[in-house]
């Protein structure tokens, strides 16, 4: 038997924003990152919104990205204290994966984040709260997966937390929030928005309810992300939308290596923190390469080659699928490799075992379509850092 979960409701288009006027309840925290949605005046909406829905409101700021431990326990008290009955997230990815991990200690204080690290291993939510979440990016789409991101820094590791008890039960996917993203971020989270679809399609967890959402998904991040990063508003609002169906795919068929590695290296280098959708851009033509041995996924990554538009046998259209992520990756000023990003080597080198060794106990590995070993994991990583083909 398998599952297949999203939000109860998705709202979407512009000006969805004021569907908050009809939301029933009593008392909303809102959990929301840095300025920019105070800025851009979005902060104000969303409350003033949840007031007229007849709610008592309270604001929890300042989530950092790749959001801590320690900002999830300060959240989670500052929940036991207000009791509220919504929970509201507003945003990139960091301040809904914080507030979904908020929303677990809330209503479980004696639980530890060593207990809910273990995938599918949740406590049942919604005894005090349910939970809707308002994306200002168009990358992660934690508006509607069953996952969060959370990262212990003392360790230098990043969590993936994974539960259909977090998946939201109210997303509102607004363009209007995307339109305010500055280039980068843009780029990042557009990759990013392909790594989940692509990883999904091949995953082996893949079905026939999943496949659809994976490959229309890429299909529209090629189509509209070149010009969503040149500012386009049209462009934008698709790239919303279709890092959203991406979403759906990878919560329920669930993710790959790419990820593994992403959560793995993000925080470990000293030399400076790898953006999650950068690291997913860089690893992605590696991985693919590494997969496409298995010849299940080589047909499927063939499949998607096809769909937007490559032509050639098997071997040629993995070679070409990568080399299209090439270059959409120097359209989008992505490194192409880790030395490019700036990881010291010999850092590098020193950490690599035990990062090898973590990215394969990652909880996206399981689901990849080809099995991999430490050692394996050591070379795949070799080869993103200096940039040379995998041929094992």
């Amino acid at each position: 038997m398998s599952r297949f979960t999203l939000p109860r409701d998705l709202y979407y288009g512009k000006g969805s924003l004021d569907v908050l006027k009809t939301i029933k309840g009593k008392k909303a925290i809102v959990v929301v990152g840095g300025g920019s949605m105070k800025r851009f005046g979005f902060l104000d909406k969303v409350c003033n919104n949840l007031k007229e829905a007849g709610m008592e409101v309270r604001l929890f700021e300042g989530v950092e990205p790749d959001p801590s431990v320690e900002t999830v326990m300060k959240g989670a008290a500052a929940m036991r204290e207000f009791e509220p009955d919504w929970i509201v997230s507003i945003g990139g990815g960091s301040p809904i994966d914080a507030a979904k991990a908020m929303w677990v200690f809330y209503e479980y204080p004696n639980t530890t984040f060593e207990e809910i690290i273990q995938p599918f291993s949740f406590p049942e939510l919604r005894q005090k709260a349910r939970f809707l979440a308002i994306p200002s990016t168009s990358g992660t789409a934690t508006e509607v997966t069953a996952f969060s991101v959370i990262t212990d820094y003392q360790k230098g590791v990043k969590y993936p937390l994974a539960d259909f008890n977090i998946t939201p039960d109210v997303a509102i996917v607004d363009p209007e929030l995307a339109e305010t993203m500055p280039q980068t971020l843009t780029a990042h989270t557009g990759m990013d928005a392909l790594t989940h679809a692509i990883e999904a399609y091949v995953s082996t967890m893949n079905s026939p309810f999943t496949d659809p959402l994976a490959m229309r998904a890429i299909s529209m991040v090629f189509e509209y992300l070149p010009d969503s990063y040149n500012g386009d508003k049209n462009a934008r609002e698709q790239m919303h939308y279709a890092q959203c169906m991406a979403g759906m795919a990878f919560s329920n068929a669930l993710l790959g290596i790419v990820h593994s590695m992403a959560h793995k290296t993000g925080a470990a280098y000293s030399t400076g923190h790898i953006p999650h959708g950068c690291a997913n851009a860089i690893y992605l033509p590696y991985v693919i390469q590494y997969n496409a041995k298995d010849a299940t996924a080589k047909q499927r990554y063939a499949d998607i080659a096809r769909t937007v538009g490559l032509i050639g046998d098997d071997d040629q259209l993995v070679k070409a699928l990568c080399e299209k992520i090439d270059s959409y990756n120097v359209r989008l000023n992505i490194p192409k490799t880790l030395k490019e990003f700036g990881v010291n080597e010999e850092e590098f080198l020193q950490k690599l075992p035990s990062v090898a060794e973590l990215a394969v106990g990652d909880a996206c590995t399981g689901s990849n379509p080809r099995s991999i070993t430490p050692a394996q994991m050591a070379d795949l990583l070799k080869c993103c850092y200096y940039g040379t083909p995998v041929n094992f």
